[in-house]
């Protein structure tokens, strides 16, 4: 597998939620990409779009929501005979979010962990009965290979006696077990991108580094990519080579992860890194905060939606215009108006 092949482009992604008091831009205008067998973290405030972005990719975005404008494009490659590989490009945001071929792509091609796996699994199905449906739906296996093939993933997610476990339900599981269930589900048909939303978000510290190692073990042994969206730049570190830093709905800044930790560039990247606790730190040295609020996504400001929390602010020019999605250097991408002419 070449990593250097693409898997995901996501170009001028708009996302909005219309309701009665007003539209929301969740999603404004995102761009980024993903190759094969990557990490790409995407990280940023709640509310800053993160989630709606990976619900959009999938084609499930909640009513009254919906994609306004921009492309997701998914590279598909298929085997030839003779071992070559041939690229299929297909474009999600045309396809019928309840169509065949969606639902073929979804569970089977790109699969997601969500957030709280109480709310996400059925509380009436037992594990395996809730991983099997995946299988048999996009594997085309019998009653007994999807169940073998069920415990088999419950092994290999680390899940303790999966023969026995299979048969529970999910309220007889802890918090990590279910979660541990969830990521079966999710690479139960080995998937070729998994979303993972804020996966760890609900569990102890113990618990976290037991899945985001399970996470990792994983993305090396099937060769799949991950989108990680998560708000914890300790993990944003840990798992991920490329990240994506979001801000109400656009992408800020992108940079290998070494770029963005130890040379930022948007005022946002270097307010959430400046936010961090850091060891040795006095206990008389107060935490810098980013000032202000996070906007009204009924009533957003003009120009740049992060100019009136930042501190380079430029009157007349922040906001005034959408600021430029400016290349600095091969890979690093912000979009601010410090770094244009």
């Amino acid at each position: 597998m070449n990593q250097d092949q693409m898997l995901l482009e996501v170009r001028n992604l708009k996302t909005y939620f219309f309701l009665e008091e007003g539209t929301v831009h969740a999603i404004d205008g995102a761009d980024f990409d993903i190759k094969r067998g990557e990490a790409l973290g995407v990280v940023g405030e709640s509310g800053c779009g993160k989630s709606v972005t990976g619900q959009s990719i999938l084609r499930i975005v909640p009513n009254p929501g919906q994609i306004v404008e921009g492309d997701v494009v998914y590279y598909r490659y298929n085997k030839r005979s003779d071992g070559t590989e041939v690229q299929e490009a297909v474009n999600l945001t045309e396809l019928h979010p309840r169509g065949d071929e969606i639902r073929s792509i979804r569970g089977g091609e790109i699969s997601m962990v969500f957030q709280e796996p109480m709310t996400s699994l059925s509380p009436v199905h037992t594990i395996g009965q809730q991983i099997m449906e995946a299988i048999l739906l996009h594997q085309g296996v019998d009653d007994d290979e999807a169940r073998r093939r069920a415990i088999d993933m419950l092994r290999r997610v680390g899940m303790p006696q999966p023969e026995i476990t299979v048969d529970n339900y999910p309220h007889q599981l802890s918090g990590g077990m279910r979660q541990r269930g969830m990521i079966a589900m999710a690479l139960s048909c080995s998937p070729s991108l998994l979303i993972a939303d804020e996966p760890t978000t609900a569990l102890d510290v113990t618990t976290e580094a037991q899945i985001l190692q399970l996470m990792r073990d994983l993305q090396q042994d099937l060769g799949m990519a991950i989108m990680f969206i998560t708000h914890d730049l300790g993990v944003i570190a840990e798992m991920t080579k490329r990240v994506a830093v979001m801000y109400m709905g656009k992408v800020v800044e992108m940079a290998d992860v070494d770029t963005l930790f130890y040379d930022p560039k948007h005022p946002y990247t270097r307010a959430l890194l400046n936010s961090i606790p850091r060891l040795g730190q006095k206990k008389s040295e107060r935490l810098e905060s980013i000032k202000g609020v996070v906007p009204d996504p009924y009533n957003l400001p003009p120009g740049c939606p992060f100019h009136p929390r930042c501190a380079s602010f430029m009157p007349g020019v922040c906001n005034v215009n959408d600021a430029p999605n400016l290349e600095i250097e091969p890979g690093h991408k912000v979009r601010c108006f410090l770094y244009s002419e």
